[in-house]
């Protein structure tokens, strides 16, 4: 079940929903929302994406996703957007959110730090999770306890 995504936004960003995804669990893949991260005049700067619920996936790879358009960066909209689909989440009855990035990606690190993620520490990766076939071998973990933040 999905919920409306219309408040999703502040005077300076909104999140525009392009597609949802049911679970699949015969690859352990939970139901996610995909967005584009869009400026208050429909300028897209980015997209996020937020996976509902918990499981051994979310944990390497995390409940949220991020990307700011190159142009954009270093005006904290990832964190503002990480904001948001806390917002979503809640909606959920989720208490808490998993954010995890490279260990070299500092950038997302600081990302998270500003969002307001406790640093839970470094994490390996497991054989069969495709972060692993993509070359990654390790992750940092932050835990965003987000009944505490929003």
């Amino acid at each position: 079940m999905f919920f409306d995504t219309s408040d999703l936004k502040t005077d300076e960003i909104f999140l525009h929903l392009t597609k949802t995804s049911p679970a699949q669990p015969e690859k352990r893949w939970l139901p996610a929302y995909y967005f584009e991260i869009c400026l208050s005049d429909g300028t897209v700067i980015g997209r996020c994406d937020l996976r509902v619920g918990h499981n051994d996936k979310t944990y390497i790879g995390g409940n949220v996703g991020y990307s700011i358009d190159a142009a954009y960066r270093g005006n904290r909209y990832a964190a503002k957007a990480c904001r948001l689909l806390f917002r979503q989440a809640r909606k959920h009855g989720m208490e808490y959110l998993i954010i995890t990035c490279a260990p070299d990606n500092f950038a997302s690190s600081r990302t998270c730090e500003i969002a307001g993620g406790r640093f839970i520490g470094i994490e390996t990766v497991p054989e069969d999770n495709e972060l692993y076939a993509e070359g990654m071998r390790n992750v940092l973990l932050y835990r965003f306890d987000i009944g505490e933040i929003y």
